[in-house]
């Protein structure tokens, strides 16, 4: 009986101490799992902008609430234009895992699809680029852009964000008073402008933006367009150039793009995608007040202290721009059903919010100067005599 009673002890000791075994293995176990499920996920990315351009910040800006409204779970880090690939390389580096994700425009990705200028290079048929984002969002834009991107095998997920004000005609030797004077110009633009400027006569060169200013420098480019105040300030643009032409239809309604590698993205939790959503939307709404605060004061700067003059666009030539562009998106629907597929879907959005905006929206420009313009004094002396 006690030795039974022994044998049976021993044996109930080894069956705890191998049960025993198996939880501390396991507690051993866990935590190296768990750190590996909640250890921050890193991502490397590349924006298309030069270090010192308002641009990189914007996109700094978005990798910053990312990190933040994560906790730090997501830690995306941003290097400027170059650093990995060129500007024209990214959507290449992010879709083949080089990069993690990237910042730029979609109409750098234009010899990869012209239907991708459609995002912001062209009149948007009169739309401005927050309305455009409108149409993406909640007028079909949205699926058409995930339908281009399959049809190139682009292994990207796209967010469109961040509305621009419009675009200058650009930077020139001389103010440009007709369309005629665009003949023969070396000219810088991107996307399907390219074909706009040409039909107009220039001479059309498309580079990255940091390349630009020295190109003018050189002589190589007699004109130029960018983007706005302070990109084109800090880029050099009054060292070259003192006239500046305000306002064109060539880039209305252009936003930026914020891309992720498929891959690595749909490998993110759920909350996670959900937090970047989000921050996207924050980001865009962030980006349009700060360019009104950062614009307005170098435009005020490049006014007074690098006097540099600007000219409004004469209409003439906008609408020199509008009949061109309608003949070069009507070539390219022709060549690409789904050119005309996204061209239709905006024409439609268009008509709609075009004309609920303009019948709603009250005129700036009465106000402005009834508060901002100085008046003439009324005259004090007596009526001439008949």
């Amino acid at each position: 009986m006690t030795e039974t009673r022994t044998k049976g002890a021993a044996k109930g000791r080894r069956a705890f101490l191998k049960v025993g075994a198996g939880i501390a293995a396991g507690a051993v176990m866990a935590p190296t799992v768990s750190r590996g499920q909640s250890g921050p996920i890193s991502m490397r990315w590349q924006s298309t902008w030069p270090a010192k351009d308002i641009f990189h910040e914007y996109a700094n800006d978005f990798a910053k609430k990312v990190n933040d409204m994560t906790g730090g779970d997501l830690k995306i880090e941003v290097l400027p234009a170059g650093a990995v690939v060129p500007a024209f390389g990214l959507l290449d580096a992010v879709s083949s895992g080089t990069l993690d994700g990237g910042h730029g425009v979609l109409v750098y990705h234009y010899g990869k699809s012209t239907a991708l200028a459609l995002w912001g290079s062209g009149p948007a048929f009169g739309m401005d680029a927050n309305m455009l984002l409108s149409w993406h969002k909640y007028g079909g834009g949205r699926a058409l852009l995930e339908e281009i991107y399959k049809s190139i095998g682009a292994n990207v997920v796209s967010y469109p964000y961040g509305p621009m004000p419009t675009q200058p005609l650009g930077w020139f030797k001389k103010p440009i008073q007709k369309a005629d004077d665009m003949k023969g110009l070396k000219y810088r633009t991107v996307g399907i402008s390219i074909d706009v400027f040409t039909g107009m006569g220039a001479a059309v060169n498309a580079l990255p933006g940091g390349e630009i200013v020295p190109a003018m420098d050189r002589g190589l480019l007699d004109a130029a367009e960018f983007n706005n105040a302070s990109s084109d300030r800090t880029l050099g643009f009054p060292d070259v150039s003192k006239v500046c032409m305000l306002q064109s239809y060539h880039q209305n309604a252009e936003q930026f793009e914020i891309l992720f590698n498929k891959a690595k993205f749909d490998a993110l939790p759920a909350k996670m995608k959900s937090i970047i959503d989000n921050a996207v939307e924050a980001a865009s709404q962030d980006m349009s007040w700060k360019a009104i605060d950062r614009y307005s004061k170098d435009y005020d700067e490049m006014k007074s202290k690098d006097k540099v003059r600007f000219y409004k666009t004469p209409d003439a030539i906008l609408q020199t721009q509008l009949e061109i562009y309608d003949q070069v998106a009507s070539k390219k629907a022709t060549e690409n059903p789904l050119f005309k597929k996204i061209v239709d879907s905006q024409r439609a959005f268009a008509a709609r919010a075009m004309a609920w905006d303009m019948d709603t929206n009250v005129g700036r420009r009465m106000a402005y100067n009834h508060y901002f313009v100085k008046k003439a004094p009324a005259s004090t002396a007596a009526p001439a005599k008949k």
